[in-house]
């Protein structure tokens, strides 16, 4: 028996830093770039040294690490060798499970082992360096002759946002998809449906809000949420695991005090943190939002190197409680063009279901001029709506971008450094672009840009010419999804069928 489930990366729209602190919300669009997990049993026959022992071996393995480790059980506590996601999700799975023969069943699907693959799409990691080594130009083309799943090098440099001298262990450089969260909720995930105690729909039935129960996503989702937080040793805002979930989102985050316990594992049994975890009122909001019709997500690498959110994050923060009343102002300022534009993207949706002709006439027209010429692109009153939503979802991000790094400037973090800056304002002016910014606390990560109609082979080519290789990525509003079978296996199949094809 093999399981295979998905999790999406994601990029914050709106809602850097803010989203933080409740009541603040924030945007944020899962995509395509997607983690996979697989568990299979590590052993066709139960060994009988382990019914007499109570422990059981746990194989992971990351192919594209080339790393390969094994860890013993324990079947009694569930202690494992090492705090983990797999940890936290079997001992979830023992706390929810009150059915006698569906323990039985969990503890015989133990005492086989667990053989755990990990994988990570091409785009959560850059390989720029190696397409450049290849002396191909930056284009979605080359990455997209990488092959799937590719071989990632860790970069020994300190990435930028962390201080001179500052001690730092050897990084993956990554585009900033979220792939810790992503890989995170694809074990918990994986775990909980081979354990048998969520029922995940398959990929190909899923869209995004309903590809489960919602109490089955309820329970990744939280001990996605406790096993993120022991592993990165801090209590986050949670949105990027909440979008690897359920998918593309508004999102307000979790009262702290529900992952308390979560903090002291080492004063507790992790029976009863768990269980304390699953009674907790998680008081997180999440309300579906995805892009407009005919609006597409496109990011792209400059090659500046990758940012330290979490410095950046501690200094924005002390830069708060230096000057509250400054940063107050600021807060409200960047909270109230975030609401203006979620309030002129979801006009948009609505205008493309009430006057669909228009909207899609206007939206074709916009995609192949530059925003000073929309409005004279307006033909009668209802295309002249969709302009006027535009233009004003266009002014809220120019005033979030104003914000934020007057926020920047203020901490004296890179929110968005000079060069993003020039390369956004250009991004910007460029036909049928609607939105350019930094996603999510910014810096030199992989930026985004939001498209009208076909225009994104165009500003592909321009960022291309600007040394900013554009990725493959798009906008995938599926949350986490049972896959039907090994993601390299469906690969070598397309590849066969191509090759027949041809």
């Amino acid at each position: 028996m093999e399981v295979v489930v998905s999790a999406p990366g994601k990029v914050l729209i709106t809602g850097g830093y803010l989203i933080l602190e409740r009541p603040n919300a924030g945007l944020v669009l899962s995509t395509t770039a997607r983690f996979y997990a697989i568990v299979r049993p590590l052993y066709n026959e139960i060994k009988p040294e382990s019914w007499a022992w109570a422990w059981t071996d746990v194989k992971v393995t990351s192919p594209q690490l080339s790393r390969e480790s094994t860890y013993k059980l324990s079947l009694k506590n569930s202690t494992l060798q090492c705090t983990s996601s797999r940890q936290y999700a079997i001992t979830a799975s023992k706390v929810i499970l009150v059915d006698e023969s569906k323990k039985d069943k969990l503890q015989k699907l133990l005492l086989q082992g667990l053989d755990i693959t990990i994988l990570g799409a091409n785009d959560f990691y850059s390989y720029r360096n190696e397409i450049e080594a290849r002396r191909l130009p930056l284009t979605t083309d080359a990455l997209a002759s990488l092959p799937p799943f590719s071989s990632i090098t860790f970069n020994s440099e300190a990435p930028n946002g962390v201080a001179a001298g500052e001690r730092c262990k050897p990084e993956v450089a990554k585009t900033g998809l979220g792939s810790s969260a992503a890989m995170t909720t694809s074990v918990v995930a994986v775990l909980l449906h081979y354990l048998g105690v969520v029922s995940l729909l398959l990929s190909e039935k899923s869209l995004g809000h309903g590809n489960a129960a919602n109490s089955d996503l309820d329970l990744v989702h939280i001990i996605a949420q406790s096993a993120h937080c022991v592993a990165q040793g801090k209590i986050g805002s949670g949105f990027d695991i909440s979008a690897a979930v359920y998918g593309s989102q508004k999102y307000v985050r979790f009262s702290p005090a529900v992952l308390s316990s979560a903090q002291v594992t080492g004063e507790k049994h992790l029976l009863d943190v768990v269980t304390d975890i699953l009674q907790a009122k998680w008081d997180h909001d999440k309300s579906q939002f995805s892009l407009p019709p005919l609006m597409t997500l496109l990011l792209g690498e400059p090659g500046t190197g990758g940012s330290s959110t979490p410095s950046m994050v501690g200094s924005v923060k002390q830069w708060q409680k230096s000057d509250p009343q400054k940063s107050q102002e600021t807060w409200k300022r960047i909270a109230s063009a975030n609401s203006m534009l979620e309030e002129q993207l979801k006009n948009l949706s609505k205008l493309a279901v009430d006057y669909w002709d228009a909207y899609n006439h206007i939206i074709s027209s916009c995609s192949r001029h530059a925003h000073g010429m929309w409005m004279q692109l307006v033909n009668d009153q209802y295309q002249e709506l969709v302009i006027k939503s535009l233009i004003g979802a266009r002014n809220a991000f120019l005033e979030i971008r104003l914000h934020m790094r007057e926020m920047g400037k203020a901490a004296g973090v890179p929110i968005e450094p000079e060069s993003q800056t020039r390369l956004l304002d250009a991004t910007m002016n460029l036909d049928g672009v609607l939105l350019a910014g930094v996603p999510g606390a910014g810096g030199f990560d992989a930026v985004f840009a939001i498209i009208l109609g076909e225009a994104s082979n165009s500003v592909g080519k321009t960022w291309t010419s600007l040394d900013v290789l554009p990725l493959l990525v798009k906008e995938d509003p599926r949350g986490v999804s049972l896959e039907s079978g090994d993601p390299r296996v469906k690969q070598v199949s397309a590849a066969v069928s191509g090759l027949r094809l041809v």
